[in-house]
């Protein structure tokens, strides 16, 4: 039986964690507007809540200032930390934070392995540790078969009820890079144990162009305990068009952890957003649920309006916002990615 619960992201957050941007390599030739971008988010995120801020040293912390400052941005509502970091994708490197039956928080600090990726992440995977000597929180490395959990953020969703997304490009593919000797009942194990899931929604494949092999939060998210978005492709000739239709596919046989059917919303996708030859993984579906705000990437495309509209009426008391994301999504994440929520 589980100790713990993930809480769903619209439930009330203390703050959002982010990371200032400092990286350039993960912006090749286009890192200039990236702190720009940063200082929009923050200036919404402001006015709803705290913003947790991690910088690497005080005169990264001055520049974070002087940006947020002049976006408009309350900086009297940001906590800064000083913990040097190797990228800034809080979703996937910042801890998860669980809840128990009596409500006491707890800090799951999985392994970090840069999605297989990069070998330079060992700062990214002591972030959690880090923070909590702020914070304090009891904090648990989860574990199974006697070695510790390779898990990112953006590879799960919850509805915190007991239900998870996820999928099997991710976490099941033939060439496992993160927990070689896992199945899926070795997940769904973990799963229940550290987050309270006791039951799990197996998509396929991620988006074109996603380099974390198939995150689910670029594809599909709850916005309510019983209601799931989605992205579909509607041009039958883009790569994506039977990748999302499959997803479609099998949520609408899902079942919830009562064995409910989902309320299944779809919402669009821009057109292909290219640089440099390389496909980006642009999509709606990687916004950020705040208190009273969701934050939502755009592409300078038709479709903008009809995402942030479908959101709208999903989150009638909420500011919806829309993020200019065609710089940020050069990094191969947007708002979601690089953020992640603080619960009460």
């Amino acid at each position: 039986m589980t100790n713990y619960i993930m809480p769903a992201e619209w439930e009330r957050h203390s703050a959002t964690l982010l990371a200032w941007p400092h990286n350039k390599e993960d912006w090749p030739d286009k890192f200039a507007p990236i702190p720009w971008v940063y200082g929009e988010i923050i200036r919404y995120l402001t006015q709803v809540e705290r913003v947790a801020l991690l910088v690497r040293n005080e005169k990264e912390k001055a520049q974070a200032i002087d940006v947020c400052e002049r976006a408009g941005a309350d900086t009297a509502r940001i906590d800064f930390h000083i913990i040097p970091t190797n990228r800034i994708w809080m979703r996937d490197s910042g801890p998860i934070i669980v809840k128990d039956a009596y409500g006491k928080k707890s800090m799951l600090d999985w392994k970090f392995t840069a999605w297989a990726k990069y070998s330079n992440h060992k700062l990214d995977d002591k972030v959690p540790s880090s923070l909590n000597e702020s914070w304090n929180l009891p904090r648990v490395q989860p574990m199974h078969n006697g070695k510790r959990v390779v898990l990112e953020g953006g590879s799960i969703d919850v509805n915190g009820k007991g239900t998870l997304l996820t999928t099997e490009e991710c976490l099941l593919a033939d060439v496992q890079v993160r927990n070689p000797s896992f199945t899926r009942e070795d997940y769904e194990e973990v799963f229940a144990k550290y987050l309270g899931i006791s039951q799990v929604i197996w998509l396929e494949n991620g988006i074109l162009g996603d380099d974390t092999h198939g995150h689910v939060d670029d594809i599909t998210r709850f916005v309510k305990v019983d209601t799931i978005v989605t992205v579909v492709e509607k041009d039958k000739g883009d790569a994506n068009y039977d990748l999302l239709k499959d997803n479609v596919k099998r949520l609408k046989t899902a079942r919830d952890q009562n064995s409910r059917q989902l309320n299944i919303i779809e919402l669009p996708m821009p057109r292909p957003v290219v640089f440099e030859g390389q496909r980006l993984p642009a999509s709606y579906a990687n916004f950020l649920i705040a208190n009273d705000l969701v934050l939502v990437p755009t592409f300078n495309d038709p479709a903008d309006r009809i995402a942030l509209n479908i959101l709208a009426e999903l989150f009638p008391k909420s500011q919806i916002v829309g993020i200019h994301a065609v710089d940020l999504v050069w990094g191969l994440g947007t708002i979601h990615c690089m953020s992640q929520q603080i619960p009460y």
